[in-house]
């Protein structure tokens, strides 16, 4: 099959003496968003490097004898070191092994995989890089949100919300004023630790209070909770329910379609039903 061709055709033969790493993009949980490519490189490789936000259904998935290397990042808990990993990736690669380097989400969006394919390439690994879904859009779509739409937005920003607290809006890496007045959809990601300050630096730097705004826990798994509300109020509101990481911030008039776009839920229900 042409899908079969296309999905295998950079693929590494199995057969080797030279080692090779692919940097694949697990998605954001539905085990499902993976792609095509990822699950077939998961499948053959002899050792798998894999995160805290990788759904533990896709480890099921590895040939019978493949290395398993847990190297999570999880706030406010002991975790490797980038070097650790980097080190990890390199000698795996240097035994001879294929190294599928399995990272929630997208591995260049906010994942460290731009650092891990500089150490690659410092040490001279062969390295492929298998893009997946970011959950920047895809934890919006779950909770009913189109990140752009042609009557409310046309652009979209997808922001780190992991700096130093605290840091002074003058001092920022991030332009606050510039996402105020930019308009369209605003997405953090790892941001809930501070989503009071952001809020607060948004109406500082010029947006409206009002806007309205969901966070997203655990989004696309069947552990997704969705609080939306307004700039102002969601704050207050995720503390009232609850609400942990991970999860994604969404800011912008997108959200108002949350609750008319809602499918997850139904989809859930009748995934239950058929079982």
């Amino acid at each position: 099959m042409a899908l079969d061709f296309y999905s295998n055709f950079s693929i590494k033969p199995e057969s080797t003496d030279t080692g090779w790493v692919y940097l694949i993009g697990a998605g954001p949980g539905d085990p499902g968003l993976i792609t095509v490519k990822g699950l077939e490189i998961l499948r053959r490789a002899d050792a798998i490097v894999y995160d805290y936000l990788v759904n533990p259904v896709l480890l099921e998935e590895v040939k019978p004898g493949a290395q398993l290397f847990y190297m999570g990042k999880k706030a406010g808990q002991p975790s490797a070191s980038q070097s650790k990993i980097n080190h990890l990736l390199v000698q795996l690669a240097q035994e001879g092994k294929i190294v599928a380097r399995l990272k929630g989400g997208d591995p260049f969006v906010f994942g460290r995989g731009g650092e891990e394919a500089e150490a690659l390439a410092a040490a001279e690994i062969k390295y492929e890089v298998v893009p997946g879904i970011s959950s920047a859009i895809a934890v919006p779509a779950y909770a009913g949100i189109p990140i752009t739409h042609r009557t409310y937005s046309s652009t979209f920003t997808v922001i780190t919300g992991h700096e130093e607290a605290n840091r002074p809006m003058d001092d920022s890496h991030i332009n606050w004023r510039a996402l105020a007045q930019i308009g369209g959809t605003l997405v953090f990601l790892m941001g809930l630790g501070r989503l009071s300050d952001i809020a607060t630096r948004l109406v500082e730097a010029g947006l409206s209070a009002q806007t309205p705004a969901a966070a997203i826990e655990w989004g696309t798994t069947e552990r997704q909770r969705n609080v939306t509300g307004t700039l102002q109020d969601l704050p207050e509101l995720v503390k009232n329910a609850e609400i942990k990481s991970p999860a994604v911030i969404v800011i912008g008039q997108v959200v108002s379609l949350s609750e008319r776009l809602q499918w997850f839920d139904h989809a859930l229900l009748v995934a239950g039903q058929l079982q």
